[in-house]
């Protein structure tokens, strides 16, 4: 046996040695009942964090100093109370509060004989019309115009007026949407399809073949807005160049007047048609009081006529009153508004026409 062999031979001895004693001292130990306690090794500690990941340290602002320098001190009051006038607030009451409060009335939308701007500079729409209102107007004469050119006997024995009418206000409408102050449909496609329909409504003006080609086209480009899509015609138009008169003939315009004095009218006639009939008397009203501010627009004839700005301002108003009259349910305030609005028309045709 060599050296290394004898080393480890004499260590395995020593341990079994050692082993035995410690055996043997337990059993010994558990013979008189005492509590064996076997030492556990100190738990690891983490290494200390440096660097970025070395905890803060937390700094606190020092208190506010109890005595106020003089410039800060003449800011505040020593007495509230000594300075308020009246009673103090009962805030154990709850005021009652709705949407309308939020509204703006006629009167604050478009005041008399004037024009809203918004913020870009231009006409504020909104006040005057809504979206929806402006997407029904479409919808309807949509229908007009397909009725109108059903047939060309239909559309030269008379459906030409119709179709001047439906597409003079459709281009209207979109002239408006072209121009709104807010966010809403078709507002991209506006200015191609306020031009389209305006071309078509002025030339509709007589019951031709060449009329009524162009206009079967043009309701198909509306069916084509209606349904999502880009109109296929192109304008020829320039945007820039864009004048009220030109996107509808005045007369076009007392045709679909015409139209919404006679639902207003009918609407109107009695409390139980009104309360029937809000919606069709909020929609009227505001489109009236769209043709009312617009007929004044530059190159209108007598647009610079203080007289005729006048009716038409009043027209738009008495509408707007209309509007807020549907909104209330004041069955009253609507009759009393319908009144003024038909006035202001009676004496507007007294002195001008067409």
């Amino acid at each position: 046996m060599g050296f290394r062999g004898f080393e480890g031979g004499a260590a395995s001895i020593v341990t079994r040695a050692r082993w035995g004693i410690a055996t043997g001292l337990i059993g010994w130990l558990a013979c008189l009942g005492a509590p064996v306690v076997v030492a556990q090794p100190p738990p690891r500690q983490p290494p200390a964090r440096t660097g970025r990941d070395a905890p803060r340290e937390i700094r606190r602002a020092a208190p506010p100093s109890a005595v106020w320098d003089p410039p800060t001190a003449m800011s505040f009051s020593a007495d509230a109370f000594a300075e308020l006038e009246g009673p103090r607030p009962d805030f154990s009451v709850r005021p009652e509060f709705s949407m309308k409060d939020q509204q703006p009335t006629a009167a604050a939308a478009v005041p008399a004989g004037s024009m809203t701007a918004n913020t870009t500079g231009g006409f504020a729409w909104s006040p005057l019309v809504s979206e929806e209102t402006l997407t029904d107007e479409i919808k309807d004469l949509k229908a007009m115009a397909a009725r109108a050119v059903s047939s060309q006997t239909e559309f030269k024995g008379g459906g030409y007026n119709q179709a001047r009418q439906a597409f003079s206000t459709v281009a209207l409408a979109f002239g408006v949407i072209a121009a709104y102050d807010q966010d809403i449909r078709w507002k991209r496609e506006a200015s191609t399809a306020r031009d389209l329909f305006a071309r078509v409504g002025f030339n509709c003006k007589v019951g031709n073949d060449e009329t009524f080609n162009e206009a079967k086209l043009r309701l198909g480009d509306l069916e084509s807005l209606l349904e999502g899509a880009a109109p296929n015609g192109r304008a020829d138009q320039n945007s820039r160049d864009m004048r009220w008169s030109r996107v509808a003939d005045r007369a076009a315009l007392m045709s679909r007047l015409g139209a919404a004095d006679e639902k207003l009218a009918a609407a109107v006639a009695s409390q139980a048609d009104f309360d029937k009939r809000l919606e069709t008397v909020l929609h009227d009203a505001e489109i009236v009081a769209v043709i009312g501010e617009v007929i004044q627009q530059a190159d209108y004839e007598d647009h610079d006529d203080d007289t005729y700005r006048g009716y038409a301002s009043a027209m738009r108003d008495a509408a707007l009153r209309l509007r807020e009259a549907v909104k209330k349910t004041d069955y009253d305030a609507a009759r009393a508004a319908l009144g003024e609005l038909k006035k202001s028309c009676d004496s507007c045709h007294g002195a001008y026409r067409g």
